[in-house]
């Protein structure tokens, strides 16, 4: 089959279009999804569930560190409502984004590093690892999707990093 330079053109043309259009629609996703992680600290830090759980899928899933799984926006709402009025009450949420990897323009793959500290002196679960400086670290992997426009969790998995473990400063 012979292809000729006309047809060349217009492929490596099409592509190129095709290949800065999806860097552009990446680049404005990208700050959506940096503004949900800067969300999800605001609302921790305010202990606020409401504003902490918006962006969450109405069908999302969410694994906490415990291994406790939940499927569904209102379980995502619920379960942080007690842990922000319980051992979770007063502290301090810090993510750092270690990857954000877009798997189709509609579809991304996003993972922190979280810090959490200010925890009361009593009251912890045995569950909750703290390192020597008394904070909680974690490795947060969240799947995020456009539903109508908008970009919303629809999975949520938070895993402790246990003490001993090195984590990047």
């Amino acid at each position: 089959m012979k292809i000729y330079p006309f047809t060349k053109c217009v492929f490596v043309l099409m592509l190129t279009l095709n290949a800065s259009s999806l860097r552009a629609q990446s680049a404005k996703d990208s700050i959506a999804i940096q503004s949900i992680i800067q969300q999800e600290d605001q609302a921790w830090n305010q202990g606020d569930a409401p504003a902490y759980s918006q962006p969450f899928s109405l069908e999302g899933t969410f694994t906490n560190i415990g291994g406790m799984f939940f499927k569904g926006h209102k379980a995502f709402l619920d379960q942080h409502d007690v842990i922000f009025k319980s051992f979770f009450k007063n502290t301090v949420l810090k993510q750092k984004i270690v990857s954000l990897k877009f798997i189709r323009s509609d579809v991304a793959i996003l993972e922190t590093l979280c810090q959490v500290s200010g925890f009361a002196k009593e009251g912890l679960p045995a569950r909750i690892q703290l390192d020597a400086k008394g904070a909680l670290n974690t490795r947060l992997l969240q799947v995020l999707a456009k539903e109508t426009g908008s970009w919303k969790i629809v999975s949520y998995h938070n895993v402790d990093v246990k003490p001993g473990t090195p984590i990047p400063e």
